[in-house]
């Protein structure tokens, strides 16, 4: 057996009775052994070589009140080994580990094995991600999931909420970075705006980045005279259409600080990227997907997106945000929502705009280098003569089944229908449990065959856009239309044998059913 070697030990904890002792031993170099803290010796946990290495580390109900305090800034994980969520994110979770090591430490816990921290802190799902602070829960993780993601969301959750610059050369390097920058001049340490906007900077650390100096003559170059807050746009996406820098105006509070930072985070035309989809899509939106590389390609990059701003300008008052894209970090989605294979991809862009309430349109005419296309696209949305784009499979031929095949073109003409109500299944071909009610629900169409009121409908969700009003998160999942009440459908959580549709049925149905060609009495 080999023998750790002890280096130090500390009391963490006493009373009259009991004193706990955190101990550091250094394992032999046989030995594989978990870093716990950075680059520290294993604190009392070994793991087996045949593991591997991981940047990871594995937190038990046992130790977690110990280790994680060690930590200025520590991103956990809880998770389930069952889940499939957990797997999909474990390797993507351990190369953020890696990159992200000597900045910010990652962590896991099993809950199915540290039951108790899992409760303490309120984990019903899986995975769970949660921010620590020198041993504090500070917030969750809404972050994206990829290793990119996390490490570029977890960069910013290290260090202080707001960087204090004390040099010009400290102003540039914040200033040149790939996202905005909001930086306060202040007059000195003890100024109240210097304490309002570091409230604010802890508030909305997560999401933007903060820096602030007490030295109003660094801000000379940018007409700075007295205290102030600038928003300071990334300088790839500089143009001669909108400012680069943005001042605040007026007294600062938070709430304030808020609204300038919302209303010019973004400017005329962000760069749509995976991270901040989300935040954007909030709103009307409109982006042309071209071949978009800021790295390798910064001039091209912004040859078309000019282009945009251009005619974006004119419509800057409607509503409307504007935004480009790299077309291929979202080709799986344009071929999955606007049906765009990837030989269809060319040099000039493709142009979508998508509501918050989810209805889509796309630009047919090609994108001219003059624009003009561009601006008679939007002169139509804005005239609301553009037709939705609705992604469908084709209508059927033949649809006189048992079952009625419902496509996104035929929704509105059968599931809309208001003189019939309407049982629909959302499935998906490759779902088990889809296949597994195939032969009950077409026995339930057979059933109700007969019955000039209702329809037993199906649609194939993977293939077709759902409409809004159905929340479809897995399969199958079934809703029933009543008839006359085609805007609050009522999403069926029953029993999936043919009795317990037709008990529903029966208590729903706005007309007595007729089973098997016999009326049935309300």
């Amino acid at each position: 057996m080999s023998v750790l070697h002890l280096i130090s030990c500390r009391i963490i904890s006493q009373s009259s009775l009991t004193s706990l002792t955190h101990c550091v031993f250094i394992p032999p170099p046989t030995r594989a052994y978990t870093h716990i803290g950075g680059n520290r010796p294993a604190v009392c946990v070994l793991s087996s070589a045949a593991r591997g290495r991981s940047d990871v580390l594995k937190l038990k109900d046992a130790d977690f009140d110990y280790i994680v305090p060690e930590h200025e800034t520590l991103l956990v994980k809880f998770y389930a080994p069952w889940c499939g969520h957990c797997k999909k994110l474990a390797p993507e979770f351990e190369t953020a580990a890696t990159r992200l090591k000597g900045t910010v430490t990652l962590a896991k816990v099993d809950c199915t094995a540290e039951t108790e921290t899992c409760k303490r802190y309120g984990v019903t799902g899986y995975p769970t991600l949660k921010i620590f602070r020198n041993g504090q829960e500070s917030s969750s993780y809404d972050g994206p999931r990829s290793a990119d993601g996390i490490v570029n969301y977890m960069k910013k959750q290290a260090g202080p909420d707001s960087v204090h610059l004390h040099s010009k050369h400290d102003l540039e390097n914040f200033i040149n970075n790939f996202d905005a920058s909001i930086v306060g001049f202040f007059s000195g340490t003890d100024s109240s705006q210097l304490s309002e906007f570091l409230k604010g900077a802890s508030l909305m650390r997560e999401s933007f980045r903060f820096a602030h100096n007490t030295d109003l003559e660094l801000g000379k170059e940018y007409d700075v005279k007295y205290e102030s807050v600038l928003l300071f746009r990334p300088p790839r996406l500089s143009s001669k259409f909108e400012e680069s820098v943005v001042h605040h105006r007026g007294p600062l509070s938070i709430t304030g600080l808020r609204r300038f930072i919302r209303d010019n985070i973004f400017g005329l035309c962000p760069h749509l990227t995976k991270e901040n989809k989300d935040t954007l899509r909030k709103r009307d939106l409109l982006t042309a997907y071209y071949d978009l590389d800021y790295l390798r390609n910064p001039k091209g990059s912004n040859y078309w997106r000019n282009r945009v701003l251009k005619v974006a300008s004119k419509f800057s008052s409607q509503g409307l945000l504007f935004s480009v894209a790299n077309r291929n970090d979202f080709l799986e989605e344009l071929e999955d929502e606007y049906g765009l294979g990837a030989s269809d991809t060319n040099e000039l862009p493709f142009v979508t705009i998508r509501t918050r309430t989810g209805n889509k349109y796309t630009m047919r005419e090609e994108f001219t280098r003059d624009g003009k296309s561009f601006e008679n696209f939007l002169e139509d949305y804005f005239a609301g003569r553009l037709k939705r784009y609705i992604k469908s499979e084709p209508v059927p031929a033949k649809n006189n089944g048992a079952v009625k095949v419902v496509v996104a073109d035929t929704f509105e003409e059968i599931v809309n229908n208001p003189e019939k109500d309407v049982l629909i299944e959302f499935y998906a071909p490759w779902c088990g449990h889809c296949k597994k009610l195939e032969p009950k629900y077409t026995e339930l169409g057979e059933r109700l065959y007969s019955d000039p009121n209702i329809v037993i409908a199906k649609m194939d969700a993977t293939a077709n856009d759902i409409p809004q009003g159905y929340d479809v998160q897995g399969f199958p999942t079934i809703y029933f239309a009543a008839a006359g009440r085609k805007d609050e459908p009522k999403r069926y959580e029953g029993a999936r044998e043919v009795k317990d549709f037709i008990n529903f049925l029966k208590r729903e149905a706005s007309k007595p059913l007729v089973l098997n060609g016999v009326k049935e009495e309300l």
